[in-house]
């Protein structure tokens, strides 16, 4: 007698598999939308200065500090724009700095290391421009800082982010283009990032007796947490692909009871979500948004690693001049010394 498949058919938006006898309600999609990313970006921004209110030395100085920010993040908003990225969002941090947030689908290497250079070194020029008009013009004044120092601080902020410490633009250029994002070097390679966070902030606190210091702290406690996360959805993953489970696909080409099937594994593999009953029956769960979200990161993005050893030591080459220009220009940057 031949076999037959299982019928799958429509009722009510879910699924009904035949053979199993199981409703498949629709896969999740949030009820609340995310929000307009420019609204969520200006409150982001009006946290960040009341925060920071409490902490520069003056306004002028956090107004000026907030620019540079805004530039340097502008220059990655920009260049991730012009490679159509989606879902694109500038979020600031108090204390911290600021991010741009996005997605897509296919990512190359290439664009990669122009959106990562694309946030420091727009600054750096500014910066080293403004300083040599400064010892043209003299005694220049703005918001009641001299030109001289701002120039430096653009230089200053711009040249820390391109420092090969991860999560830094430095940090993740040297792990996107030049180590294997996948690898036991890059684990090593965040893990001593960790430590360099970590030993920086309790030195800076030691030197200047400021608890504000151990706000740096967040980074690395973020980085473990998230190394943590990606093991086990990592883990996960394997066994999915072992267990015949097509993962090469974007979320809205699941089909509910794919999403359904995943989730399960997902519940039964990660930690966070042990105390959620799996189903069947198969219902949706206070912390659904989450649960997508891992489905979301088990789902492969295409990652072309298209550039070649010629393009990776331009990118080298750019790096190291843009990380050794102010002391091959010979520009004093001591007045930014945080261990003083």
């Amino acid at each position: 007698m031949d076999q037959q498949e299982p019928v799958i058919t429509q009722q009510e938006g879910g699924v009904i598999d035949d053979q199993a006898s199981l409703l498949y309600p629709p896969k999740y999609t949030p009820i609340q939308p995310k929000g307009n990313p420019l609204l969520r970006s200006i409150q982001s921004l009006a946290l960040y200065l009341m925060v920071g209110y409490l902490i520069f030395p003056t306004f002028s100085f956090l107004l000026m500090v907030t620019l540079i920010v805004l530039i340097h993040e502008l220059g990655h908003f920009l260049a991730m724009k012009y490679f159509r990225y989606s879902d694109l969002g500038m979020f600031f941090i108090p204390l911290l700095g600021a991010y741009v947030s996005g997605t897509k689908r296919e990512v190359s290497q290439t664009q990669s290391a122009i959106i990562l250079l694309a946030g420091p070194l727009p600054g750096m020029i500014i910066g080293i421009a403004l300083y040599y008009i400064d010892a043209a013009a003299g005694g220049l004044i703005f918001w009641g800082l001299s030109l001289h120092t701002i120039s430096l601080l653009f230089i200053f902020l711009n040249l820390f982010n391109l420092l090969p410490i991860y999560p830094l633009d430095g940090g993740q250029l040297l792990n996107r283009v030049f180590l294997d994002e996948e690898g036991i070097v890059s684990r090593i390679f965040i893990y001593l990032s960790i430590v360099g966070i970590t030993w920086f902030a309790i030195s800076l606190w030691q030197k200047t007796g400021s608890w504000f210091y151990f706000a740096i702290l967040l980074f690395p406690i973020y980085l473990l947490l998230r190394m943590r996360t990606d093991a086990q959805l990592n883990n996960l993953e394997k066994k999915l692909e072992n267990d015949g489970y097509d993962l090469n696909k974007e979320y809205n080409d699941l089909t509910d009871q794919q999403y359904w099937e995943l989730r399960k594994k997902v519940i039964a593999n990660h930690s966070a979500y042990t105390d959620i009953h799996p189903g069947p029956p198969y219902e949706y769960h206070p912390k659904e948004d989450k649960i997508m979200n891992a489905i979301q990161s088990l789902l492969h993005r295409t990652f072309w690693e298209d550039m070649s050893i010629a393009g990776k030591i331009l990118v080298f080459v750019i790096w190291l001049a843009a990380l050794a220009l102010p002391w091959l220009l010979q520009l004093d940057l001591s007045f930014i010394n945080p261990f003083r």
